[in-house]
């Protein structure tokens, strides 16, 4: 989580500096150059200033919510944020490996997938042995639950 963090406070940070420093200087500059219903420049700075600024509300919110995680509160014997699972698929007869984690450090093909995932939510709050059934664009997949690490286990 802490990764997490640092990650959006750099790109805060950058993106503050663009917009109270880098910006400004562009649109002056561009004004500079008179008629501004057609100075291209301007509105392209303008245009990424709107951008920056909704961007910069995006990660402030994330960063709240990410704030807000209490770690002592996942559970310790259901599968939560953090938890790496071993579930067999019941058709395919097949083993794979997930670990649970925010949306920002999901990367599917390396088997970490967001809690806010179809597969994700499926398993979240289940235990060794369970099995869910998730929706997924190519139809219904069975997955038994065979292992559980949790967030906790991985921290001793």
């Amino acid at each position: 989580m802490q990764d997490i963090r640092k990650k959006l406070e750099q790109e805060i940070a950058a993106l503050e500096y663009e917009l109270r420093t880098e910006l400004p200087r562009e649109i002056r500059k561009a004004r500079a150059h008179g008629d501004l219903s057609e100075n291209a420049e301007y509105h392209a700075a303008k245009e990424r200033q709107a951008y920056v600024n909704a961007r910069l509300g995006q990660l402030k919110k994330r960063l709240a919510e990410i704030s807000m995680v209490d770690l002592s509160r996942l559970p310790t014997d259901r599968v939560g944020l953090g938890s790496t699972v071993v579930v067999l698929d019941v058709h395919k007869d097949e083993r794979i490996s997930y670990k649970l984690v925010t949306s920002e450090e999901a990367d599917a093909s390396q088997g970490r997938i967001s809690t806010t995932s179809p597969i994700g939510r499926a398993l979240l709050g289940k235990q060794v042995g369970d099995v869910v059934r998730v929706q997924i664009p190519g139809g219904v997949r069975e997955l038994e639950i065979l292992e559980l690490s949790t967030i906790h286990d991985s921290d001793a």
